[in-house]
């Protein structure tokens, strides 16, 4: 429970703190630059198509041609729109035709607007997707130091435990008893420098090697004494 507890108050600290909102937005802004240069191009040709077949009204075969190219860059219209525009048409209006034109206008301008916010948006999202990565790497980073203090910690309870028990024992029971608890106290206090220690890969090796050379040691005596063993005393 008690090591549970730092972790707990961390969290609890960590979200004090909120980061912002992140839009409903892409947060790779190259796509949406992508997109939006596409559909820039698109519209450029669209627009110089229609102002050359308008330079050039007395023209029906250019008008005809630049009118096909600049519906290869637009959708089917639907035919309640179609039906509009022919109707519009036949009655040659101009009243009508200048609301058409308004309503155009406005409509681009609503559209360049909504992408200025897409592209603000997309910007924003980025941001503070960066901003919640930072803080899931501080949280991981803060997670792992607080276990390794627990983890230090109790190494350093245990040695302490063991240099009280062989204090007493030490003046209650014998030295003998008391100082082998004592080390054993003092190594485990040790083991969190140990561990931390830049030359623990070789403090670890060198151990390592020593009792393979201390296991290799007592095998080589323990072979050689039975060999001793079997072996006749010589005749007097």
């Amino acid at each position: 429970m008690w090591r549970t507890l730092p972790v707990v108050l961390l969290v609890g600290c960590a979200t004090t703190s909120d980061l912002p909102k992140q839009p409903d937005a892409p947060t790779n802004e190259g796509i949406v630059a992508t997109v939006g240069k596409e559909w820039d191009t698109a519209d450029q040709k669209v627009a110089a198509s229609i102002s050359v077949a308008r330079e050039n009204s007395t023209k029906p075969e250019v008008v005809k041609a630049e009118t096909s190219v600049a519906l290869s860059y637009l959708p089917v219209p639907k035919p309640e729109e179609l039906a509009l525009a022919r109707q519009r048409a036949t009655k040659a209006d101009q009243k009508d035709y200048a609301q058409a034109e308004a309503f155009g206008k406005k409509l681009l301008t609503k559209i360049d607007a909504d992408w200025a916010k897409v592209q603000a948006d997309s910007a924003e999202a980025k941001r503070v997707s960066g901003l919640k990565d930072k803080r899931i790497e501080e949280l991981t980073q803060e997670v792992v130091r607080v276990k390794q203090e627990a983890s230090n910690n109790i190494w350093t309870l245990t040695g302490a435990g063991l240099a009280v028990i062989g204090g007493l024992a030490c003046a209650f029971a014998s030295p003998r008893i008391g100082i082998p608890i004592l080390l054993a106290g003092a190594f485990c206090g040790a083991i969190p420098f140990i561990i931390d220690s830049p030359y623990f890969a070789y403090i670890a090796g060198g151990t390592l090697l020593a009792v393979a050379g201390l296991g290799i040691y007592w095998l080589w005596d323990k072979v050689r004494d039975s060999v001793n063993n079997d072996v006749p005393p010589s005749p007097q």
